[in-house]
């Protein structure tokens, strides 16, 4: 008897409702990343039927990269996971953190110094 060991699941829920066993997932190969296969690898990682470590070296991914796509799933939903998507994003986040009025400072002079 297997006690306190995790057995993994033989399927998990896809993103798309389906059923997602490991023969279902995106060959280890890819290279073209398209939504449903980021949100398919995410689905499994998340279900239990890849841990992050298998998802990784199956997929030839870092764990940055496989965590900002789940990221984009938790936020945004499958649209997150678009390219296009994504540059929007990264765009509108970079000028709102470069706008100086939108942090609270105004400017980097010493505000003790003559204005003279």
């Amino acid at each position: 008897m297997e006690t306190g060991r995790h057995r993994k699941p033989m399927r998990v829920i896809g993103p798309f409702g389906e059923a997602l066993s490991l023969a279902d997932l995106p060959k280890n190969n890819t290279t073209r990343w398209v939504i449903r296969r980021k949100a398919e690898v995410v689905a499994a990682v998340n279900g239990g039927l890849l841990s992050l470590e298998e998802a990784c070296a199956r997929y030839d991914l870092s764990v940055e990269e496989f965590l900002s796509w789940q990221e984009s799933i938790h936020k945004s939903g499958l649209p997150g996971l678009r390219i296009s998507y994504l540059s929007k994003y990264r765009t509108e986040g970079r000028a709102m953190r470069d706008t100086p009025e939108q942090q609270g400072s105004h400017s980097l002079e010493d505000p003790h110094a003559d204005p003279r």
